[in-house]
């Protein structure tokens, strides 16, 4: 990671004015009621810490994590939840909160699994959408910042579990 090449694409003063608008925009549409946020690990945790100390709503979170085996860097497109949320969320109010979408098979299998549970509205908020990798149509509720392509780092995103700690957000461009 030493030598790797990076320049800030997204600034922690940039990333914060945009937490904001989300955060405002998320509590006039769910006025009056209060929201389950689900946090997608491991990389939402950081996005989905600074979003609800904005929100001006009642919430409570969880957190589910899902895996796709396969060989070596190459997914086998099998979802699996490796890691469940603990409360009931049937007729409940649900927020996914992911750090980035990037091909959807992930984000589209949590939300088809989540529907089966019968919550009351579910959306998807996530911090980046990485538009160009698509394999399945799927469209976020709530966006931070979009991007054509691009591996990136910081602000709870890595690369093999290091650079979360960054605030910015990185485009790496020597990989």
């Amino acid at each position: 990671m030493e030598n790797m090449q990076k320049e800030i694409l997204y600034s922690r003063d940039q990333i914060d004015r945009r937490v904001m608008e989300l955060a405002e925009e998320i509590s006039r549409d769910y006025a009056g009621r209060e929201l389950v946020l689900v946090g997608v690990l491991k990389g939402a945790f950081v996005f989905m810490a600074d979003l609800i100390r904005r929100l001006k709503i009642p919430c409570i979170i969880d957190f589910a994590r899902l895996a796709s085996y396969g060989s070596g860097s190459v997914s086998s497109g099998q979802i699996v939840i490796t890691k469940d949320i603990e409360m009931e969320i049937r007729d409940r109010d649900v927020l996914i909160v992911e750090d980035i979408v990037d091909t959807g098979l992930t984000l589209s299998y949590l939300v088809r699994a989540f529907k089966e549970r019968g919550p009351r509205s579910l959306k998807v908020c996530a911090f980046l959408d990485k538009r160009l990798r698509r394999k399945v149509s799927f469209e976020a509720d709530y966006v931070g910042f979009t991007l054509d392509d691009g591996f990136v780092i910081g602000y709870g995103l890595d690369f093999n579990e290091k650079a979360r700690f960054f605030p910015d957000v990185y485009i790496v461009t020597n990989l």
